[in-house]
C-alpha cells in the first residue's frame, strides 16, 4: 500500500489544544527576542553575495592538496624516518668518525652507503616528491565546481574523469565540518547530502567564509526563494586575527548572529551517557577478567588485554570531545545541528527532509530519565555525528524537557501544549489512556492498544504497543525494556504493510510496518488486533494522500 493520509475516524485523532501545557514545561523565551510563530522558522538576515555561486566553474582552496594528500605524505615520511632512525643515527656517527656503520648486508640504507649511492638516492627521493606534488597540483587544477540555480556540480579526476551533480530540490541536508588541521588554515569541508547511496557532493576544502556563504546560498536556492543578492561584505581585521576567530568559533557564520541552542547538554550528563552504555558492560567484563588473571599469576593475559583497555578509554575520550558544544537551532534555512570541540561539524537539514524520528530510552538510562532522538533522512553523511554516532542521532542524550524542545524544533506541529499528554503517554506510560490535556475533562487521549492475547507473543511489552494519529503524523509506541516512541510524518510515508503468519492468524493479530527511507528508525507494531490493523491501513492510506498533496517540502519558501 502506498503511503497516503487522510482524516482519521473520530477518537483516533488528538483533540484540539486547550489550556496551558501539561507535564512538559514550555521553553522560556530569550530576553528581548520574541518567539517565532509555531510551525515557522526564524527569518534570517540576508547575507552577502557569494562569488562562487555565480554559475561559473571555480576551484577549491589552494591548500586542498596539502589537506587531502599532503598530510598523508608527511605521515608516510614520518613513519619511514621512525623506522630508519637507528640507521640514520649510525650514518651520522660514521660521518662524525665516532664508529662505523654496522655491516648489515640486508639493510637498504647500509647498501646505499657502501656503494656510494647517497646522492642518487636523494635525487630519487626528490623526484618522487616532485611527482607527488605535481600530481596533487594537477588533481587540484582539475577539481572544479559550480553552483547554479537548480543544482550543484562537481568535476574531478586527471586520468579518469568524474562528474556528479546534486539537484537543489532533492537536498536532504548541508553539512559544514571543520577538521582540526583544516581549521589551522581557515578552511572547511562542505558536504551536500542528497538521496541515494553514495550520492553526496563534497567540496573539500573551501575558505571558511566561502563555505558558510555557499551553504547559505544553496539552502536559499533550494527553498525556492528568489531575490537579488546583497553586496559582499569586506573582510575586516588582520590575517592572524581572522584565523584566530575561525579556530575559536566552532559554529562560526560571519553573517548571522550567534545562535542560541534550544537544548544544552551538560558535560556531566554527556559523559555519563557515553559511559553508561552497552560497550561499558563489555569493558567491565574484560577488566574483571584481567584482574582475576593478575591475582592468579597469569600476567600474559594482562599484557595481551591491557592495550585493548587503553584503546577503549581513548574511544570514550574521543566520543566525549566530539560531542561537546552540541547545539540545535531552528533557522530560516532549516534545522541546524552542531557539535565538536576540536574538529567541528555543523549540519543544516531543510524543512520536510526528516522522514521519521524515534524517541528511545535504553534500559540503563531509565534511572536517570535520559532519552535519545534518532531520525531517518534520505541522505547519509560521511562524517560521524555527536558521540561518535551517525548523524541520524539528532539528540544524543536529554531529559524529557530536552526531548520536548527538540521535538518542537524538528516537528513544530507537536510543540503545541495540547500534545504534551500524547508525548508523555507515548514515552513513559503504559495502557490506552493518557492524562487529559490541561483545561479539558474526560478520559483524555487514547492509544489504540494491542489486545490481551498479544501477551502470547510479547509477554513484557504488549501493554505498551499502541498507535494514534495526530496532526498529519502517526505515533507508534512500543518496547518495555527499550522504550520507543516513533513519529512518522504522513507526507513522508512511502508505504504500509500488514503481515500475518500462522501464529498471528490463530491469535487474530497482525504485524504492521510503515515504510520510510532506510535508517535507524524502524516504524512498526509487532502485535496489533487484525481489525484495528486493517482500519489503520485504510485510514493511513487516505490521510497520506491528502498530506502529500498539501506538502510543500521541496520548495519550502518559494516566492
Amino acid at each position: 500500500m502506498t503511503g497516503a493520509r487522510g482524516p482519521a475516524p473520530a477518537g483516533g485523532r488528538l483533540p484540539p489544544p486547550q489550556g496551558p501545557p501539561g507535564r512538559f514545561r514550555p521553553a522560556p523565551s530569550e530576553p528581548g527576542s520574541p518567539d517565532p510563530a509555531p510551525g515557522t522558522l526564524a527569518k534570517g538576515v540576508p547575507g552577502p553575495a557569494v562569488v562562487e555561486a555565480d554559475g561559473a566553474w571555480h576551484r577549491l582552496h589552494p591548500a586542498t592538496p596539502l589537506l587531502r594528500g599532503g598530510v598523508a605524505v608527511i605521515a608516510v615520511i614520518g613513519i619511514v624516518m621512525a623506522n630508519l632512525r637507528e640507521r640514520i643515527a649510525d650514518l651520522a656517527m660514521r660521518f662524525a668518525g665516532v664508529r662505523d656503520v654496522p655491516d648489515d648486508s640486508g639493510d637498504p640504507v647500509n647498501a646505499i652507503v657502501r656503494h656510494g649511492l647517497i646522492g642518487w638516492a636523494l635525487l630519487i627521493v626528490l623526484a618522487v616528491l616532485l611527482v607527488a606534488v605535481g600530481l596533487f597540483y594537477l588533481s587540484w587544477r582539475m577539481h572544479t565546481f559550480r553552483v547554479g540555480d537548480d543544482e550543484v556540480e562537481v568535476r574531478s579526476g586527471v586520468v579518469s574523469r568524474r562528474y556528479r551533480n546534486a539537484r537543489l530540490d532533492r537536498i536532504q541536508g548541508v553539512n559544514l565540518s571543520k577538521p582540526l588541521f583544516a581549521r589551522l588554515f581557515g578552511t572547511a569541508k562542505l558536504e551536500v547530502s542528497v538521496a541515494g547511496q553514495d550520492a553526496n557532493v563534497e567540496l573539500a576544502y573551501l575558505a571558511l567564509g566561502t563555505a558558510t556563504g555557499l551553504r547559505r546560498e544553496i539552502l536559499r536556492r533550494a527553498s525556492g526563494t528568489r531575490r537579488a543578492a546583497a553586496q559582499a561584505r569586506a573582510a575586516g581585521g588582520d590575517l592572524i586575527g581572522r584565523r584566530l576567530d575561525d579556530f575559536l568559533s566552532p559554529h562560526y557564520d560571519p553573517d548571522a548572529p550567534a545562535p542560541t541552542s534550544a537544548v544544552v547538554i551538560p558535560p556531566l550528563r554527556l559523559f555519563g551517557a557515553i559511559v553508561i552504555s552497552g560497550p561499558t558492560l563489555v569493558l567491565a567484563a574484560i577488566v574483571a577478567g584481567v584482574v582475576v588473571a593478575a591475582f592468579r599469576g597469569h600476567y600474559l593475559l594482562l599484557v595481551v588485554l591491557a592495550p585493548s583497555i587503553l584503546a577503549w578509554g581513548g574511544m570514550y575520550i574521543r566520543r566525549f570531545v566530539r560531542s561537546m558544544n552540541y547545539s540545535i537551532v531552528a533557522t530560516a534555512e532549516g534545522i541546524r545541528v552542531g557539535f565538536g570541540l576540536f574538529s567541528t561539524s555543523n549540519e543544516t537539514i531543510p524543512p520536510g527532509r526528516i522522514h521519521a524520528l524515534e524517541v528511545v530510552q535504553p534500559l540503563m538510562w531509565r534511572p536517570f530519565g535520559w532519552w535519545q532522538i534518532r531520525i531517518d533522512t534520505a541522505g547519509r553523511l560521511k562524517d560521524k555525528g555527536a558521540a561518535g554516532q551517525h548523524n541520524t542521532h539528532i539528540l544524543p542524550v536529554g531529559d524529557p524537557y530536552a526531548v520536548e524542545k527538540v521535538l518542537g524544533v524538528v516537528v513544530p506541529a507537536l510543540a503545541d501544549p495540547g500534545h504534551v499528554a500524547l508525548i508523555t503517554a507515548g514515552m513513559s506510560e503504559t495502557g490506552a489512556e493518557a492524562a487529559a490535556p490541561a483545561g479539558q475533562t474526560g478520559p483524555g487521549v487514547r492509544f489504540t492498544m494491542a489486545p490481551r492475547r498479544a501477551a502470547w507473543l510479547r509477554p513484557f511489552s504488549w501493554r505498551r504497543v499502541g498507535f494514534i494519529l495526530a496532526d498529519d503524523a502517526v505515533l507508534l509506541r512500543t518496547g518495555a525494556i527499550w522504550r520507543r516512541l516513533t513519529i512518522v510524518p504522513l507526507a513522508r510515508l512511502q508505504s504500509m504493510e500488514l503481515r500475518q503468519g500462522p501464529v498471528r492468524r490463530r491469535l487474530g493479530l497482525v504485524h504492521a510496518r510503515l515504510h520510510t527511507v532506510d535508517g535507524p528508525v524502524h516504524a512498526g507494531l509487532p502485535v496489533i488486533d487484525a481489525a484495528e490493523g486493517i482500519r489503520l491501513f485504510h485510514t493511513v492510506a487516505r490521510a497520506a494522500v491528502i498530506a502529500a498533496a498539501a506538502d510543500h517540502g521541496e520548495r519550502w519558501t518559494a516566492s
